[in-house]
C-alpha cells in the first residue's frame, strides 16, 4: 500500500509538473475537457450522429496538437526530467532520513532509558553521589581547560528537583550501562558569576545574568572521572566517547544537550522551561 501511494504521488506530481511547465499541455487538457462536454451535450439533445462527426473532427485536431506536444516534450525531455527529479527526490530523501537518530546503534539503549524515566516519574527518587575532593577541580590540566572552576557551585540541593532527578538518572545510566563515573563541574550559578564569565568572552559563554538556565538551577556542566582524576577535554578519545553517550542519555531523559550547539558545550545539559530565561 505504501509503495502504491508513493507511485501514485509520483504520477500525480509528474502530471502537475507537465501542466505547470508546458502551456501546450494545459491547452490540450482544457480543449479535451471542452470536447467531452460538447459531445455529451449533443448526445443529450439527440444530435448523436452529428455530434460524433464533429467530435471526431475535433478529436483529430486534438490528436494533432497532442502530436505537437509530444514533439515538444521530445525536444525538452531534459527539462522535464530535471523538474521531476526536483519534485520527487527531496520528499523521498526526507522520508528515508526521518527515522535516523544522532548516533547509530543506540535505539535499544534509548528504549531502556525511556523505561527508566517512566519509573522515575512514578515516584522513584535518586540520591546525589558523594562529591569528589575539591582538589580534583583545581589541577593544572583542569584549570587549563576550565578556568575559574574552583569557585563554581556544585551543590545538588540548589538545583531544581525535576532537573536534578533527570540528571541523576543520566549519571546512573552512564555508570551502569557504559562504565563512566560523572561529576558536576558547575550547577547553580549566581547572576554575578554569570556576568563575570560573560565578560571573559564568547569562548566561555555568550549568556549574561538571567540569560542562562544556570541561574534557575535548571542547568549543569558535567565531566568524567577516570582513576580519580577529572577528564574534561573532548580531545581525549575516551572522554569524547563519553560525551556522545552522555548526549544520547540526556536527550532521552528530556534534557537539552549542549553538544548540539554551535559552541558544542559537550558537558552541558539543561531542562528548558518556557518563559524562564530572558531572550
Amino acid at each position: 500500500m505504501f509503495l502504491f501511494s508513493m507511485l501514485l504521488f509520483f504520477v500525480l506530481t509528474c502530471f502537475c509538473a507537465w501542466l505547470l511547465l508546458f502551456p501546450a499541455g494545459r491547452e490540450v487538457v482544457v480543449q479535451s475537457l471542452g470536447l467531452l462536454g460538447i459531445r455529451m451535450g449533443r448526445r443529450l439533445r439527440g444530435g448523436y450522429q452529428q455530434g460524433v462527426q464533429q467530435a471526431a473532427g475535433l478529436g483529430r485536431e486534438a490528436g494533432g496538437r497532442v502530436h505537437r506536444v509530444l514533439s515538444f516534450l521530445k525536444r525538452r525531455y531534459l527539462l522535464l526530467l530535471a523538474a521531476m527529479v526536483l519534485l520527487t527526490v527531496p520528499p523521498l530523501l526526507a522520508l528515508m532520513l526521518s527515522g535516523r537518530s544522532m548516533l547509530s546503534g543506540y535505539d535499544s539503549d534509548t528504549h531502556a532509558i525511556n523505561d527508566q524515566i517512566a519509573g522515575l516519574l512514578q515516584g522513584e527518587q535518586l540520591t546525589a553521589p558523594a562529591p569528589p575532593p575539591p582538589l580534583v577541580f583545581t589541577t593544572a590540566e583542569v584549570t587549563l581547560v576550565r578556568p575559574m572552576l574552583d569557585s563554581a557551585n556544585r551543590n545538588w540541593q540548589l538545583l531544581d528537583p525535576a532537573f536534578a532527578q533527570r540528571l541523576l538518572l543520566v549519571f546512573r545510566i552512564m555508570k551502569e550501562r557504559h562504565g563512566y563515573d560523572m561529576a558536576i563541574l558547575e550547577g547553580y550559578r549566581s547572576p554575578e558569576r554569570q556576568n563575570t564569565l560573560a565578560a571573559a568572552g564568547p569562548s566561555v559563554t555568550n549568556a549574561k545574568a538571567f540569560q542562562s538556565y544556570h541561574q534557575f538551577g535548571l542547568a549543569a556542566d558535567c565531566a568524567f572521572l577516570r582513576d580519580g582524576k577529572l577528564v574534561i577535554s573532548e580531545k581525549d578519545p575516551w572522554a569524547m566517547r563519553g560525551y556522545q553517550l552522555y548526549g544520547v542519555a540526556a536527550e532521552a531523559a528530556g534534557l537539552t544537550w549542549g553538544g548540539r550547539w554551535t559552541m558544542m558545550d559537550f558537558g552541558h545539559s539543561e531542562l528548558r522551561v518556557a518563559g524562564t530565561v530572558k531572550k
